[in-house]
């Protein structure tokens, strides 16, 4: 097993396939087309599949698709079933946008996709441009209705910040009491990006709590099914349920379980943290199987208590979100 020093059992992985994106999200891309890694640095199917396996082989259970947008990257499906296939993985999910989910949607079902997280901050058109500096809004509720009509199953993640979430409460309450589907609000954290973050602009975990209760109505506490960090709230009047990740005013790093791969082969232990283990170059350069995973378990021994966003340790991490992964 993947084991740290503080006792942490690390059996989720994510990978992200491209650091590219067809969004520009303010909290995650700049406005202009960024310098994305040369398609020679990025892995390939084969070595993404290897890597999955070595980690299997560890005790990672549950694996994770990210990007960027990893929807851009083409014929994903023919990745999907080869991670689908890995024996030892209990769960396999994708992280998208939506927008282009709809055109892909069946390939990936028939790949044997079962799971998918869309990232959705807005529910009107105006709000969307304003978060995604694109238009698309229709694109993605259409992937959500479509996967959720072929039997997928579907969460969103909305990134919370002041000025765009707390007019979006009533919607999002809306859809989930009508789909059914999790609505989960993500602290806005401080990583690299344009959008120049500061405590102000975060809507804390708990003022999202307040403005449900206000907007909405009576929330009650979910009883933990799982080792997400979300805590969920169902409405007790009505179906629906939201949960709150508040990453930044209650780290969860005390029961991380996580392990990142970036679309170039880094392996990084947190998500706040630094490159922590080379494992492209190993590949290239004819390492065996027993090479690799030594590396995935220095990297999780090393793993350090905490990201310190809450106190004064904390520097941001070099790499910009879109190429690390989500």
């Amino acid at each position: 097993m993947l084991i740290d020093r503080f006792g942490r059992v690390h059996t989720s992985l994510r990978i992200s396939v491209t650091d590219r994106c067809n969004l520009r999200c303010t909290y995650c891309m700049p406005a202009a087309t960024p310098d994305y890694q040369e398609r020679s640095e990025i892995l390939s199917f084969e070595e993404i599949e290897r890597f999955v396996q070595i980690a299997a082989g560890l005790g990672v259970d549950d694996v994770r698709v990210t990007g960027g947008e990893p929807l851009v990257r083409a014929e994903l499906w023919n990745l999907m079933e080869k991670i689908v296939a890995v024996k030892g993985l209990e769960k396999v999910s994708l992280t998208t946008n939506g927008i282009l989910l709809s055109d892909q949607l069946e390939r990936l079902f028939a790949a044997g996709l079962r799971s998918v997280n869309v990232s959705l901050d807005a529910l009107d058109e105006a709000s969307f441009r304003q978060a995604t500096r694109r238009p698309g809004l229709q694109k993605v509720l259409d992937g959500i209705d479509r996967a959720i009509s072929i039997g997928m199953s579907v969460k969103i993640n909305s990134i919370a910040m002041q000025g765009l979430t707390e007019f979006q409460i009533k919607a999002f309450a809306a859809l989930t009491k009508r789909t059914g589907i999790p609505v989960r609000f993500i602290e806005f954290m401080p990583l690299d990006s344009d959008a120049n973050w500061e405590e102000a602009k975060m809507l804390s975990g708990a003022k999202i709590l307040d403005l449900f209760r206000e907007q909405v109505g009576v929330l009650e506490k979910v009883e933990k099914q799982d080792s997400s960090p979300a805590t969920d709230y169902r409405f007790v009047d009505s179906a629906g349920c939201i949960g709150i990740v508040p990453s930044v005013s209650e780290p969860f790093c005390s029961t991380c379980n996580r392990l990142r791969l970036t679309a170039d082969g880094q392996l990084r232990s947190c998500l706040f943290g630094e490159d922590s283990g080379d494992v492209k170059s190993l590949m290239r350069s004819g390492a065996t199987d027993e090479v690799i995973a030594e590396k995935i378990k220095t990297a999780v021994l090393e793993k350090k208590a905490g990201h310190g966003t809450d106190d004064l340790s904390f520097r941001r991490p070099s790499r910009p979100m879109y190429s690390i992964g989500g």
